[in-house]
């Protein structure tokens, strides 16, 4: 196994060399593109967050901005956040922290290209609206051959290696918590069996329900977990206040090379950097699309405004609570891999044995939010390549096979072949992404033209007949009507 990962992960770090240039510049470019979408329209993200999604014409409510916001963020808010994060820091230093935050600020405007074109190439589903890369690469780019060769390797990445990653953390983060007091079990293979299982049940529990019991798990459980992790993190922050300048000095320090590590200096703390950051909020990987295209919104533009918004809420906000957490605790770096082990360890030294088990409870929670989202993306691909009922319950049984596989598979070997089909996936996803951002920024003038009207932007296909193989935007669902925001309005009037 050790062979097999060495040489996995150097092919993985060859491909991603390459990888970061592109991802910088496509970030670059697109956020030239936009005007820096992502930084001015932070009041607009804000304002529609919370916006109705009407119903279908069978009088179903449809999946509003918010739920399909905690789909994708069921996904980003995982074990990256608190394993991934450290591994960052304990192979690459504290200046990767910089490093996560820079490719977060490039990203976000990815994520709002590729969001917007998933809105906006959309297809009617079963049960809700479906869409994301393998859609407009069909539809957009007329290339069904690349949406099926996405379609394809994003079911093995999300379905089968990132699934594997998150129940390989919550055994560790178990572990780690039973370490003290049951040495004997947390070490056994009984435990990884046990905690197998019982993911498999629960996961199993909520994927053969479909997207609406997926969104509904999720606007639930996302909110919870983020604000109790965030304000635990913020309580470490609050007593080691004055510690919190030289944290930052140690971050610019390491990020520039100023303090030289024992990974090879700036570049190793670079690539870990990005390379941990891009797995936590998926900016430009098309992933997010995916949820994105579920959402039923009035404008495209309006789900990659939210989408921008995940990349910044997982990376900014989560991410940078994980690195103070860890930093705080004044770890070493360069020595050996470290992950969610590193966060337990740090966060009981500032807050005592208690929260070692407290953060088990939240990577878990972290963790089976996230084997949700992953499946799902895994799901609206398959039913891209096809909608035979039998094909998607065969990948339902691996998602579960992939999730108690995971369980007893090493650390090292899973990260590393998460990063290799990740860079492939990306790829596709880049290219797309820009080969149709005039199609992105058409939208997104038509939006910024409504709302100096004055108006709530509506997107009708008719309007645009230079933007071609549109199906969802006929002007027949509810909330795409003036008058549906007339009565939205007149309800809030009436609250207040």
């Amino acid at each position: 196994m050790e062979a097999l990962t060495e040489a996995v992960g150097t092919l993985s770090g060859a491909i991603w060399n390459v990888m970061f240039a592109i991802l910088i510049l496509v970030g670059l470019y697109l956020t030239i593109r936009t005007r820096g979408v992502q930084f001015r329209s932070m009041p607009e993200m804000l304002r529609i967050i919370g916006e109705p999604s009407g119903t279908d014409a069978a009088g179903a409510k449809q999946i509003s901005s918010f739920r399909a916001f905690t789909i994708s963020a069921a996904s980003r808010v995982g074990t990256g956040n608190i394993a991934g994060v450290a591994i960052a820091i304990s192979l690459g230093g504290p200046g990767a922290v910089f490093w996560m935050w820079a490719i977060a600020s490039l990203g976000s405007a990815s994520a709002f290209v590729e969001s917007a074109l998933a809105q906006l190439y959309k297809h009617h589903g079963k049960d809700s609206y479906v869409g994301g890369p393998a859609y407009y690469m069909t539809r957009g780019l007329n290339a069904r051959w690349m949406g099926t060769i996405f379609a394809v390797i994003i079911c093995f990445t999300y379905g089968f290696a990132f699934n594997s990653v998150q129940s390989n953390s919550i055994v560790d983060a178990t572990s780690q918590s039973l370490s003290a007091f049951a040495p004997h079990i947390a070490d056994g293979m009984g435990l990884k069996i046990a905690i197998g299982l019982i993911l498999v049940a629960m996961t199993a529990a909520i994927i053969f329900g479909g997207v609406r019991s997926i969104s509904a798990f999720t606007q639930v459980i996302v909110p919870i977990m983020a604000i109790a992790y965030i304000l635990l993190g913020l309580l470490v922050v609050v007593l080691n206040i004055g510690a919190i300048p030289s944290v930052f000095l140690q971050i610019f320090e390491g990020a520039f090379g100023i303090r030289e590590f024992i990974t090879g200096g700036v570049i190793g703390v670079i690539v870990q950097g990005m390379k941990r950051g891009l797995f936590s909020n998926e900016a430009g990987m098309g992933s997010a699309p995916n949820a994105a295209a579920t959402a039923a919104v009035s404008h495209p533009a309006k789900q990659g405004y939210i989408q921008a918004l995940g990349v910044f809420f997982d990376t900014i906000v989560v991410c940078s609570i994980t690195a103070f957490i860890v930093l705080l605790s004044n770890p070493t770096y360069g020595d050996s891999i470290q992950g969610a082990s590193l966060t337990q360890t740090a966060l009981a030294a500032q807050l005592g044995q208690w929260a070692v088990h407290f953060l088990t409870v939240a990577i878990f929670l972290f963790a089976y939010s996230s084997v949700i989202g992953n499946y799902y993306y895994g799901e609206s691909n398959i039913l891209f390549m096809t909608e035979k009922t039998a094909v998607l319950q065969v990948y339902r049984f691996l998602v579960l096979v992939s999730v108690f596989g995971g369980a007893i598979v090493a650390l090292d070997f899973v990260w590393t072949i998460s990063d290799l089909l990740m860079a492939f996936m990306a790829f596709l996803n880049l290219v797309a992404i820009t080969l149709l951002a005039p199609k992105a920024i058409a939208v997104l003038k038509d939006y910024e033209k409504q709302r100096k009207q004055g108006h709530e932007p509506l997107f009708h296909a008719a309007d645009h007949p230079e933007i071609k193989n549109l199906e969802s935007w006929d002007g027949n669902d509810e909330v795409t009507t003036r008058q549906f925001w007339i009565d939205h309005e007149a309800k809030k009037k009436a609250v207040k």
